[in-house]
């Protein structure tokens, strides 16, 4: 991949810098406690499993699909570095795992091919875990305009990861449903061109809903 970075993806590097030291204590303690529990809880078996960062914690996937099997184990801030290294309070015999992840590595300016060599390793550790299991990788979502091309190279790089995985892992472009003109995210369906209001949940679980209704077949 090209990791050539436009100059307001520079000064973004810049500003990932300072908000590595500045907010990443704060954000370290909120994602500690939440991993803490995923560790003191246990991960069930037999479920359809959302990983990802705040989008997916958020989302209040068990009223959205309240007969299937579904289990959150988003992260608030979360990287693909960080996912990577709890997989072990995610993935336990899953029906199928549902990975939206990377937005947070562009907020901190993570070089791209680390962050597409983190979604293989994801990808490969599932796999390990769980043989042919179901696995869809979606694509990060708009967000300011400014990011809309770093989204966008970030996203191309996720459909070669996934074109070079098992024939188990799939690609979700959620893109269309979700950008505006601008190629940022639709006012309509953000509070901020990052999080999601209610609406946009709307939009995510339509595109979801198949998927879930499939797997949880497989009980």
């Amino acid at each position: 991949m090209n990791n050539t970075r436009p100059r307001s993806a520079v000064r973004r590097q810049v500003t990932g810098l300072l908000n590595r030291r500045l907010l990443g204590p704060i954000l370290a303690y909120l994602q500690n406690a939440r991993r803490d529990q995923f560790e003191a809880t246990g991960v069930p078996p037999r479920r359809i499993v959302l990983i990802g960062d705040r989008l997916t914690e958020a989302g209040n996937w068990d009223e959205w699909f309240p007969d299937q099997p579904v289990l959150n184990r988003g992260n608030g801030g979360d990287h693909t570095a960080e996912v990577l290294a709890r997989l072990d309070s995610a993935i336990n015999d899953p029906l199928g795992v549902l990975l939206l992840i990377g937005t947070n590595d562009l907020t901190v300016a993570t070089p791209l091919d680390d962050t597409l060599a983190n979604m293989r390793e994801i990808l490969r550790e599932i796999e390990r875990r769980a043989p042919g299991v179901p696995v869809v990788v979606q694509s990060v979502l708009p967000r300011g305009r400014s990011y809309a091309q770093e989204v966008r190279e970030l996203n191309l790089g996720y459909q070669e990861v996934v074109a070079e995985a098992g024939k188990s892992v799939t690609y979700l472009d959620l893109w269309p449903a979700f950008e505006a003109d601008d190629g940022s995210l639709r006012p309509d369906l953000s509070p901020d061109k990052l999080h999601l209001k209610g609406q946009g949940y709307r939009e995510w679980v339509a595109l979801l809903r198949p998927i879930i209704e499939e797997w949880a077949q497989s009980r």
